[in-house]
């Protein structure tokens, strides 16, 4: 195996194990576990606090040992934290482990590019040219294990508990980690020897927060944090709102195939990057930023009046496709505006606060409060009892079919046994969850338009990197 193809494999997996399990967490949160919305958005934000600081801090490790071999111990305990996840029914618990399982994993993606730099260097290539071709191979990698989860997990597949995915992910964790000890070459950091030794407030990047200072910088670092707070909600919510039964019927194209449809979402991310040199050159940075907010607004939008007919699974396709432009757009051109906007000095830093801003403190606070809110206003708290006793009035011989499964498929006998054990059924108001969402993003793109100043100059150039 060469040396292209190993790190092929590598960003395949990374990603691999990430898309096995994440797209899947809200419905086998609110329909296997009978999660409410606050605990869903306290799960879900564990990847945004695993952000905040630990790619620091193991960045660090990985710059004074071997970075491969960090790569490979990280992933190896993501793997056995995430086989714990089957077995928890708390999800303050399940908070705490995922959690765990997060400060393993997110330090990994940053390790993923370091090391493939490291190793295209020393073969004397140049990372700019080389990468690219090998990092869509994690967007693949990404897509492929949402397709494998679906297959695993419909009724027209295997038909397993949505756990399944959580083995899934910690099974291809162990073979990465496996692989990384065994077929990476290993990555030492190059030692400088200058006499200028950076202070551990440098080594974490906090030098970049004299930014603040700059209005422009400000505003730019203020408003990353609140667009980064609409960035995971699609993958958060998409595919519970594409299971849910009560929108898409159980067996209905959409339903089955939910996690497939999906994942049209990544091959979008593929395939907009290709066209972002071209918008970064006519429209400019601001414009093009823009252009990402109010295809948040769109994403969350189409969802928002999406149904289960054809018109609405066109309009579901349309909202996968538009994200591709709402998530590289913001994402590629804000670190690009970062770049041609700070010292040389504090670059790297600045990208890392960017990153932190978005996917860190973003996420965590856009996370939970959403949770919040589809708690508050967006679920019915209706009892299962009265639930129950209402469908049967309604279709007495298909509920009378329904307990006659109980007896025959133990899968729908617990999801009944939840009926009478769980006191609410957290039915979701979906169209007013993404039209909340799609407001939110609205009201971030036209204050956006208004307060922030850039001029664009049209013979810049800009290099755009995957």
């Amino acid at each position: 195996m060469n040396t292209k193809s190993r790190l092929i494999f590598m960003n395949f997996l990374q990603f691999f194990v990430w898309g096995a399990w994440m797209m899947t967490l809200a419905h086998y949160g609110f329909v296997e576990k009978g999660w409410s919305g606050s605990e869903f958005g306290l799960v879900f934000s564990t990847m945004g606090f695993a952000s905040i600081i630990m790619p620091t801090l193991f960045g660090i490790i990985a710059d004074k040992w071997k970075a491969n071999y960090v790569y490979a111990i990280l992933h190896i305990l993501f793997g056995a934290t995430m086989l714990i996840l089957p077995s928890i029914n708390s999800p303050i618990t399940f908070f705490w482990v995922l959690l765990v399982a997060m400060s393993f994993y997110m330090p990994t993606i940053g390790l993923t590019n370091s090391i493939s730099f490291g190793v295209l260097k020393k073969d004397g290539k140049d990372p700019v040219v080389a990468f690219p071709p090998i990092r869509v191979w994690g967007t693949v990698g990404f897509i492929v294990a949402m397709w494998t989860t679906n297959f695993f997990t419909k009724d027209w597949g295997l038909g397993y508990s949505i756990k399944v995915s959580f083995v899934i992910a910690a099974v291809l964790a162990f073979v990465l980690g496996i692989f990384s000890f065994i077929f990476l070459p290993t990555i030492k950091s190059e030692k400088k020897h200058d006499n200028e030794k950076k202070s551990f407030i440098q080594k974490l990047g906090l030098e970049a927060f004299v930014l603040f200072k700059q209005k422009k910088m400000a505003l730019f670092f203020i408003f990353s944090l609140l667009l980064g707070a609409a960035l995971q909600l699609t993958n958060a919510y998409g595919d519970a709102f594409l299971q849910d039964a009560s929108v898409f019927p159980k067996g209905s194209l959409i339903n089955n195939f939910s996690t497939i449809i999906l994942s049209v979402s990544q091959i979008s991310e593929t395939l907009f990057i290709l066209a972002i040199p071209f918008f970064m050159k006519r429209f400019g940075i601001k414009k093009v930023m823009l252009l990402s907010m109010i295809a948040w607004v769109l994403r969350f939008a189409l969802f928002g009046i999406a149904d289960n007919s054809v018109l609405g699974f066109a309009l579901i396709i349309l909202s996968c496709i538009i994200y591709g432009m709402a998530f590289d757009f913001f994402n590629i051109s804000g670190a690009l505006f970062v770049e041609k906007n700070t010292d040389s000095s504090i670059q790297s830093s600045a990208q890392g606060l960017f990153m932190l801003m978005t996917n860190g403190i973003g996420a965590v606070v856009g996370n939970i409060v959403a949770g919040l809110v589809i708690q508050k206003w967006f679920e019915d708290h209706v009892t299962g009892l009265f639930l129950f006793i209402q469908k049967w009035f309604e279709d007495p011989v298909t509920t009378g079919l329904v307990i006659q499964k109980w007896f025959e498929d133990p899968v729908i006998g617990l999801v009944i046994q939840k009926w009478f054990e769980n006191p609410v059924t957290h039915v979701k108001d979906w169209t007013g969850i993404w039209l909340t969402f799609a407001a939110y993003a609205l009201v971030v793109a036209i204050v956006f338009a208004i307060v922030f100043k850039y001029k664009h100059d049209p013979n810049e150039e800009f290099e755009v990197k995957h």
